[in-house]
């Protein structure tokens, strides 16, 4: 199969940056879509032309490190599937690919397709975790958490941090994946001590790294290569009124 690539070169953050043609031959339809990839940087080194960066780390679309536009899509045309799980044998061929690095303010470039994620991080930082000092774990069963209460925080916490809900949104809005990391926790009882010192900080942190406002057109559930419902942003904004109520209450 024979491809017409058209993909994103720019040197760092501060350079300006243009669609680059490359043509490549012989791709495998069983290569998954970073492997394309790498074999187009195994022609452009033997070129003597520098290879193209991208971010990907255990390309089994658990870790949630690699993610690309393809042709105007985050992750590509398959639905619940993200860029490393993706396949040639969903594109025809002789085709033309436009490849695009995930594009947001609260993403930066650092070249070519690979951009700065760490906002993400730092949203984590600034409350998502359980910090109640609670001993030696204690027997599961002693904690009472029903079936559907289970099942829907493992929903939430389903979500990989890829970021495709961020390229995908046209405000560049983080609300899903902060939503599904404060929902997963609000709703298990050992989260629900620092609920609301969790999703105040948590949204200002968000804030603080300049992503958008959540615009409500679901797109980021469309592009969710794990399906992560927008019913946790609803979640978010519920929790994020009751600790502001609480908080306007101790004044």
């Amino acid at each position: 199969m024979k491809l017409n690539l058209k993909v994103w070169r720019q040197k760092d953050r501060f350079s300006e940056g243009k669609m680059v043609d490359y043509s490549l031959d012989n791709v495998n339809t069983h290569m998954s879509f970073l492997e394309m990839l790498d074999t187009l940087n195994d022609q452009l080194i033997r070129n003597n032309e520098e290879p193209i960066e991208f971010d990907h780390d255990c390309r089994e679309g658990i870790c949630g490190q690699c993610g690309v536009v393809i042709n105007g899509i985050a992750h590509g045309p398959l639905k619940n599937t993200t860029t490393c799980q993706l396949h040639m044998r969903e594109f025809k061929d002789n085709e033309t690919i436009l490849i695009e690095p995930f594009r947001a303010l609260g993403f930066p470039i650092k070249k070519d397709l690979k951009v700065d994620r760490s906002a993400f991080d730092r949203i984590i930082s600034s409350g998502g975790f359980v910090s109640v000092n609670t001993g030696q774990a204690p027997e599961a069963n002693s904690i009472p958490v029903s079936h559907d209460i289970a099942e829907a925080a493992f929903d939430s916490a389903a979500c990989i941090g890829c970021g495709a809900c961020v390229a995908t949104c046209k405000n560049g809005s983080a609300a899903l994946f902060t939503a599904a990391k404060i929902t997963q926790m609000a709703l298990l009882p050992q989260g629900k001590e620092e609920r609301s010192h969790r999703v105040l900080n948590m949204i200002a942190q968000m804030d603080k790294e300049e992503f958008g406002h959540c615009s409500n057109t679901e797109a980021c559930e469309v592009e969710c290569p794990q399906g992560i419902s927008v019913l946790n942003i609803a979640r978010m904004n519920y929790e994020y009124n009751r600790a502001s109520f609480l908080r306007s209450k101790k004044r």
